[in-house]
């Protein structure tokens, strides 16, 4: 069976790669530049395998309207509009050559979210090397096949679809021309409950799709992220800041830089720990193989004595032969004599034909 894979900027993702790790920068800017690039070096030396941005204005995402319907009622962002929240925490457009500039400078990939054709156009401007789409927008059929054409790889994160809803992004995704194609579990909680992500569904999108498949998570510890890898997990999204209380709009749930770098560091320690089906010794048992079990006299026997029960016991180390031989030992003879203490060895025994 073929192993499904992507390609991003030269890293080839699989469940056979360690886990490919997107740093999520979102609105953790708080509005200055230096913040950014600031997070771009934090992502790097954390050892990230990418960092990711959002490309969005107030405009490109919503309406400037004040009705019910554009209020958030509850949660991070109580009583705020949408278009006060996205005008918040929106990436400035005009930083976005400087940042990609810089990420190139630090040596990590950069690519990011858009979220409607004009960011596309933007961002095909600054040669991104792949696409995210975000949850919100993954019943965003017609912007899924603008971004599918473009012909660059695409990860798209199924928040709050259901099965039939991921399918049709998928099949959009197809349509547009994406040949290379990776979807994320996600629960679009911010931040989400452990026990609401149901982890169990990524082996599930792995065989109904066959894509590479990750996680993007909002939990607020790396538990869930650690949990995903060895459940065939490839990718693994998560938001960070320089300062989680620093008060921005997504500080909150982020990861601080310290926590990103257990991140990468753990999650590549899950997967080398999945390793292959083996049941061999491994190198590190080998010095302790001769601590095994096996059988010792712990009588002095002269040669020719009859070998009885009490005259033999299970102990460590394993110098003897294996307890899984005592019936054959119990009634030989010993063949020369032997003292207490030392190990029941086939030249010292004379076997019963």
């Amino acid at each position: 069976m073929t192993v499904p894979y992507i390609t991003i900027d030269g890293r080839r993702i699989s469940v056979d790669e360690q886990p490919y790790v997107i740093a999520e920068v979102s609105a953790n800017h708080n509005g200055k530049l230096e913040n950014a690039l600031k997070l771009i070096e934090v992502a790097k030396k954390s050892g990230a395998s990418a960092v990711k941005l959002q490309t969005y204005t107030a405009d490109t995402i919503t309406l400037d309207c004040d009705s019910e319907e554009f209020r958030i009622r509850g949660g991070l962002w109580d009583n705020k509009t949408l278009y006060q929240l996205y005008q918040e925490a929106h990436m400035p457009w005009e930083w976005h050559k400087t940042l990609f500039e810089h990420a190139r400078k630090c040596d990590i990939t950069m690519f990011s979210s858009p979220f409607d054709n004009t960011a596309v156009d933007l961002l095909e401007g600054l040669n991104v090397p792949a696409y995210k789409i975000a949850s919100f927008e993954a019943i965003d059929l017609p912007l899924i096949k603008y971004v599918a054409s473009t012909g660059k790889p695409m990860i798209i994160s199924t928040g709050m679809a259901d099965a039939e809803e991921i399918a049709e992004a998928i099949e959009a995704a197809r349509e547009g021309g994406c040949n290379e194609l990776a979807v994320l579990h996600c629960v679009s909680g911010y931040p989400a409950a452990a026990e609401d992500y149901n982890l169990r569904t990524i082996p599930d999108m792995i065989m109904r799709h066959g894509l590479v498949t990750g996680l993007s998570d909002h939990t607020l510890d790396n538990t869930t992220a650690l949990t995903s890898v060895a459940l065939g997990a490839s990718i693994i999204e998560k938001h960070f800041t320089l300062d989680r209380s620093a008060g921005g709009p997504d500080d909150s749930f982020s990861l601080e830089p310290q926590e990103l770098a257990a991140l990468c560091r753990d999650t590549k320690t899950a997967w080398q720990a999945l390793g292959r089906v083996d049941y061999g010794r491994k190198s590190s048992e080998q010095g302790s193989v001769k601590f095994r079990r096996s059988l010792y006299f712990v009588k002095d026997l002269k040669a020719g004595d009859v070998i009885t029960l009490d005259a033999v016991r299970s102990v460590r180390p394993g110098f003897g032969v294996a307890p899984k031989y005592i019936d054959m030992v119990i009634g030989a003879t010993v063949s020369c004599s032997v003292l207490k203490n030392t190990p029941v060895t086939l030249d010292k025994l004379s076997l019963r034909c």
